[in-house]
Parts: C-alpha cells; structure tokens; sequence
C-alpha cells in the first residue's frame, strides 16, 4: 500500500519550491503525493513577478475533494496567503489524527513577501498548536515569536515558547541564517538534538524550506519517528544543496536526486 502526502502551498512553475517541489520530493522518498494550490505564483529563480490568491471557497473545495476520496498519512502547509485562508485549512488538520508539518512561509528567497501582514500575525493562533513538526526559518521564527534571536540562549528560549506556549510538538530552529556552521536545533519534549553540516558556499538555494518540509512529511507518512525524519531531512537536504545543479539566472533549486542516488550507491557496497 502506498503511503500518501498532501501540500498544501502555493506554486512555482519553474519547479523549485511550492507544491510542485513538494510533490517531487513526497515521489522521492516513495510517497504518494498530492496537492491543494493556494496561491497561482509567478515566480522563478530571480524573484516574484505576480502572485494570484485563490478564493477561500477554491480551496477548501480541494480540500473536500482530497479528504473525501483520499486522506493523507501526513500532510504539511507551506504558502497560506492569509487568516482567513488558515480557517479553511485548519478543520481538514484537526479533525484526522495524522502528523502535520508547518513551513511557516512569509518571505520567498527574493525577499517578497508571500503572506499578507493580518497572516504573518495569525500563523502563531491559528495554526502552529496543531503542528507534529514547525520549521520556521530564522526571520519567520523572529516574525513569530516578536524577538530576536542571536545567541543559543535565544535559541533555547524560542524552542520553549513553541513546545510549551504554542503548543507544537516538535520545532526545527534553523541554523542557515545564523553565522558559522549550518546547524539546526530540533527541540521536543525529550529534549534538544543538535544536527550540524558544514556550511556551502551557493546561492542556490531557492526552495530549501519547502524542500527541507516536505522530506519530514514523508518520512512522517510512513511512520518514522520525529527524530528520525528530521535526520533523514537534514541529510537529504545538504545533499541537494551539495550537488546543486545550476539552473537559472538567479538563487537556482537545489538538486532533488542527489540523495537518492547516494542512498542507492551505498546499498550497493
């Protein structure tokens, strides 16, 4: 039996972020992927050039379609463009018991903006106390929780604040932004795992979040453990950035096979 994901997220037609990433990785790690589209994007590795919202009532008439036929063994949120379109998502997440993954996406690589003020403030209410796994990345972790975080104190502070305030189960703060080595701190109810990679000198780096979310997803949806997910994110991900492969005028995608060509080469000795 096949193992299913749903994305929930916005688009991006040159294939290195939103849904459509999203999916490519869920068939990557031999998940079942399906998707309900949030937001039409124009977008590519340079920037954002137009970005059109679908209508409340568009989603959630996906959403029906998709859990009436098919519910997903995990599901995870990226591009939700406004409060009100977290009221329609949050229902299909807590009314079935299966692990949901945050990417709290308010910036794209670019810098533009993809949520709406009235949405960066209602992500923290509406939606992080159903989380199984949030992956905020630095500025969205700051946005969140309105502080700065510069120091590993800061650090163990906001992992306090989501597990015990918010109320998510598990929170991935993001070391990428931060200077020195690319470490990144999952915190849980057993405690705090350090997961570090050296530091890669690119710049393509469009749709790691995306990318870095929708692998916990699927080891999620086939039952793995937080922890392990996590680790298996984390190396899936410096993999792809490793092995970048190029594409574009501007910060390109990152390479979605690299991994999996790793995982067979080792099988094979």
């Amino acid at each position: 039996m096949f193992k299913t994901a749903l994305s929930i997220a916005g688009t991006d037609p040159t294939g290195g972020a939103g849904t459509i990433v999203d999916v490519k990785v869920f068939q990557s790690r031999g998940v079942y992927g399906m998707s309900a589209i949030t937001s039409i994007v124009a977008q590519n590795t340079r920037g954002v050039q137009q970005v059109f919202d679908q209508p409340v009532h568009v989603l959630e008439a996906q959403l029906e379609s998709i859990y009436s036929d098919i519910v997903p063994d995990a599901v995870k949120t990226g591009m939700l463009a406004s409060s009100e379109v977290m009221d329609v998502v949050r229902p299909y997440i807590e009314k079935h018991q299966i692990p949901y993954v945050i990417d709290p996406v308010m910036v794209a690589k670019s810098g533009d903006d993809l949520l709406d003020d009235a949405g960066k403030n209602a992500v923290r209410y509406k939606l992080l106390d159903l989380a199984t796994v949030a992956t905020p990345n630095l500025p969205e972790l700051e946005r969140i929780l309105n502080m700065k975080v510069e120091s590993r104190s800061d650090i163990d502070r906001a992992g306090s604040i989501f597990l015990n305030e918010i109320g998510s189960q598990a929170v991935i703060v993001k070391g990428g932004h931060m200077e020195g080595d690319a470490i990144d701190y999952l915190f849980t109810k057993n405690g705090v795992i350090e997961l570090p990679a050296r530091r890669i000198a690119t710049y393509h780096t469009h749709g790691t979040g995306c990318t870095f979310s929708a692998v916990i997803t699927a080891e999620l949806a086939k039952g793995r453990s937080i922890e392990d997910s996590v680790r298996t994110a984390k190396a899936y991900i410096t993999s792809a950035i490793l092995n970048t492969p190029g594409l574009g005028h501007g910060n390109g995608p990152v390479n979605h096979f690299s991994y999996q060509e790793e995982e067979h080469e080792n099988q094979s000795n």
